[in-house]
């Protein structure tokens, strides 16, 4: 009698497994559902739920996010390449173009980096002159001409290192060129903090994001691009 109950048993549990693994699918993820069901305030939510690759272990959309749209016509091709390796990959295309005119320009890191650094000193300036024009305005509130002061300075310590990553340049002297351009992630940051410790907003707070993503692409162009 035992030994028939412990057989019934066994079928019981055969027939449950059976039925169980039979009827479970596991569910479908799509990704397209994800984006097109998540809210346009959080796209980074839906994002993080995107699988990775198993060939590679980076996220399926990260080729085509890396330049979204970056121009390709009557761009040289080496330009592009130097450029898709920074962080703004675009910017740093659009920033050189005004510079090419008519003439066949063919890049390399050398030349792409010292555009680079020419657009970023006339983005720059172009910051000096409005904050200098803020300053003087008796409208400003004394605070934010006190964090001006401080941008100013950043400002021209920027060109100063700029001129010394050129002066580099011509010597060959790749990690005076390295440490100039890091210094001046330094410089950015510092007209930011004066602004974010006095809990006011920037009246240049777009020319300073422009500025950042300009250092960022020089860095990157300078450090792994540019070799002696």
């Amino acid at each position: 009698m035992g030994m028939n109950h412990l057989i019934l048993a066994l079928v019981s549990l055969s027939c449950l497994f059976s039925f169980s693994t039979s009827t479970f699918t596991p569910p479908s993820y799509s990704y397209h559902y994800a984006f097109s069901h998540s809210s346009s305030s959080a796209p980074s939510a839906a994002f993080n739920n995107v699988p990775f690759s198993k060939s590679s272990g980076t996220r399926m959309d990260q080729t085509f996010n890396k330049l979204p749209t970056l121009p390709t016509n009557d761009v040289d091709p080496g330009l592009q390449q130097i450029c898709k390796d920074t962080d703004h990959p675009v910017e740093c295309v659009s920033n050189i173009i005004p510079f090419l005119g008519h003439s066949k320009f063919v890049a390399e890191p050398v030349s792409v980096l010292k555009l680079e650094i020419q657009a970023m000193d006339n983005k720059v300036k172009e910051a000096i002159d409005k904050a200098t024009k803020l300053m003087q305005d008796h409208s400003t509130q004394k605070m934010t001409a006190s964090c001006l002061e401080t941008c100013l300075d950043s400002y021209k310590s920027i060109l100063d290192s700029d001129k010394r990553v050129l002066d580099a340049l011509s010597l060959h002297d790749g990690y005076q060129v390295s440490m100039e351009l890091s210094s001046n992630i330094e410089n950015v940051q510092t007209c930011e903090d004066a602004f974010q410790e006095a809990n006011i907003k920037s009246p240049n707070i777009q020319m300073d994001s422009a500025i950042r993503k300009m250092i960022s692409n020089t860095l990157a162009i300078g450090v792994n691009k540019v070799h002696f």
